[in-house]
């Protein structure tokens, strides 16, 4: 006798959990599977701490409910919460609240895309594909629009691998003095926020997509962001619960797509451009990163990863090209030290500052 999904739910939907709600209705079931053998496997995933708490509590009774259903051999039944804004092991101080937590369901949106209150413009930097550099464009960009005198904010929207917290050089943990409000740090005359700020360094953020596009909302809802002209958002690789998450409910005023040379670099971009396009975001301009490489020794310039391609790629759709990057050793060493080479001097922090400067001479910023 095969088990059917609808009768799990069906069993479920008439037991009570967190008080009157069913795990059904209160849409607590994630990861539902049911093998050919009957076997039965989901997950209770709770809104809060103390929600899970309280359904571990229930696991059992849930999971015998499950098991009665005819044709059911076995159910196994986990629980899961949204991890902590703080790590295990914080100094005393710079600990938010306990009630502060990163990751919880996102909120009901009523209406379309809105503004970030106190921010101008928000630009988005893209890529379609990860290894491309976006995340160094980002951070640095940002840097070269701050020091053209801007008010710039960075939030680093890589949720599963934020790395701004490193190129940015911030370590100071983001502290929230009441539990609502999160106080965002300042690098190189840029305000910035980064998940990476709340989690112990190495730890991973294990979340479906309800929890990231929580975590998400938070980062742009919950920060003290201040009055910007602009705030750079580093979206993670790829077209997935973030970018849909941005698109639907804020504002965005413009795409920024980072790509190198090369044709498989090119097809990931083309499907970020894409997916801007579904979201009516007007892509302001594309850039090719680590288009050549100098040699530091004999001064030979090198296409590694090819030349061009992204110029013509621009050209046929009709978008501005926004410059070339080189592939640079002071470009890996800067992001690594905390000190984007935007922030100094060099053919590579200009390459940046003629970027910034485009930006804001087209009205974009």
């Amino acid at each position: 006798m095969t088990v059917k999904r609808e009768e799990i739910l069906d069993a479920l939907s008439r037991l009570k959990v967190l008080g009157d709600r069913d795990p059904v209705s209160a849409d607590l079931i994630r990861a539902l599977s049911v093998s050919p053998e009957g076997a039965v496997r989901f997950v209770l995933e709770a809104a809060t701490a103390e929600d899970a708490a309280k359904l571990e509590a229930q696991r059992g009774a849930v999971q015998q409910v499950v098991e009665a259903i005819p044709g059911v051999t076995s159910a196994t039944v986990g629980v899961s919460a949204p991890m902590p804004a703080s790590g295990a092991a914080q100094p005393k101080g710079n600990t938010p609240p306990p009630d502060l937590k990163i990751g919880g369901h996102a909120k009901p949106h009523q209406g379309g895309p809105a503004k970030v209150p106190g921010i101008d413009k928000v630009i988005v930097v893209g890529s379609g594909k990860g290894g491309v550099g976006k995340s160094t464009v980002s951070a640095n960009l940002a840097v070269a629009l701050a020091r053209a005198g801007r008010k710039v904010g960075l939030l680093d929207a890589d949720i599963y691998g934020p790395s701004q917290p490193r190129m940015m050089g911030v370590t100071k943990r983001a502290a929230s003095p009441d539990g609502k409000v999160i106080e965002p740090s300042h690098a190189h005359g840029v305000t910035m926020m980064s998940i990476g700020l709340m989690l112990d360094e190495g730890q991973a953020v294990a979340w479906r997509g309800p929890m990231l596009m929580g975590a998400l909302q938070q980062l742009l809802g919950q920060v003290n962001w201040g009055e910007l002209d602009v705030l750079i958002v580093d979206l993670p690789p790829g077209t997935g619960d973030i970018q849909i998450s941005l698109g639907q409910r804020t504002q965005v005023d413009g795409a920024v797509v980072v790509s190198t040379p090369q044709d498989v670099a090119l097809i990931d971009a083309r499907r970020a451009i894409d997916m801007f396009a579904k979201f009516k975001t007007p892509v302001l301009g594309l850039i090719e990163n680590m288009t050549t490489y100098i040699c530091p020794n004999c001064g030979h310039e090198a296409h590694l990863f090819g030349h061009g391609g992204v110029e013509e790629e621009a050209r046929k759709i009709g978008v501005p090209f926004l410059g070339g990057l080189p592939l640079a050793l002071e470009v890996r060493e800067a992001g690594d030290s905390g000190r984007p080479v935007a922030a100094g001097d060099g053919p590579v922090a200009g390459a940046y500052a003629v970027l910034a400067r485009s930006l804001i001479d087209s009205g974009v910023v």
